[in-house]
């Protein structure tokens, strides 16, 4: 007697933004290295991720900031405070993919130290050490690989910290929010908002 194949049971697929979650922000840092205040805006304050570039881009320019000059910065980081710890301990029970606004060439220090995960994220465009534009994956880039990981069977749960990973918290089958600022959490008192990896360990677990 011929039967029906049943369908695959749902794997969980744990999605997390980077910056802010489990490493520290970038261009904060490069502020403090330059004394520059025009890179301590983050996704945690703008909303519009390509007005943020824009003036990232035209600030580096400005002031000559090559990309070594941030290499430099980046190599000096560590993840954040039992940050590797949590990820080791995610990834015992869960497929764990970070996705990120970041670019490769910045931000590879940080993949090593975090235990090289799989990051997806963006490209700079550089022309003699300077920064001259991105190379954007796709437009919404999170969103759409939360879908895309959804239709391919997973069951996806996403953590972020800004503006830029909400449409992914909501696409996803379950979002909560990571040490999220007071505006970020006010503005989206529906999502569920942790303060410690503890917290945010627990909340995995009891999912």
């Amino acid at each position: 007697m011929n039967s029906t194949p049943s369908a695959p049971a749902s794997q969980t697929l744990i999605a997390f933004d980077m910056e802010g979650v489990l490493a520290p922000e970038i261009w904060i840092a490069l502020a403090e290295a330059t004394g520059l205040d025009d890179f301590r805006r983050t996704t945690r304050d703008v909303a519009d991720y390509d007005e943020l570039m824009q003036g990232r881009l035209e600030a580096l320019t400005r002031h000559g900031i090559t990309l070594s000059t941030i290499q430099a910065v980046v190599e000096g980081l560590e993840p954040l405070p039992g940050a590797v710890k949590f990820l080791d301990e995610v990834r015992r029970r869960h497929p764990v993919v970070v996705l990120s606004d970041t670019y490769e060439q910045l931000a590879a220090p940080l993949f090593a130290k975090l235990g090289q995960p799989l990051v997806l994220c963006h490209r700079l465009d550089v022309v003699d050490d300077m920064i001259r534009g991105v190379e954007v994956r796709r437009k919404d880039a999170k969103r759409l690989t939360v879908n895309s990981m959804i239709e391919l069977g997973y069951t996806v749960w996403a953590v972020g910290d800004s503006y830029n990973d909400l449409t992914m918290l909501r696409a996803a089958a379950d979002g909560c929010l990571f040490r999220a600022p007071s505006n970020v959490r006010s503005e989206n008192p529906d999502l569920k908002a942790t303060d410690s990896y503890e917290e945010l360990l627990a909340w995995i677990v009891d999912r």
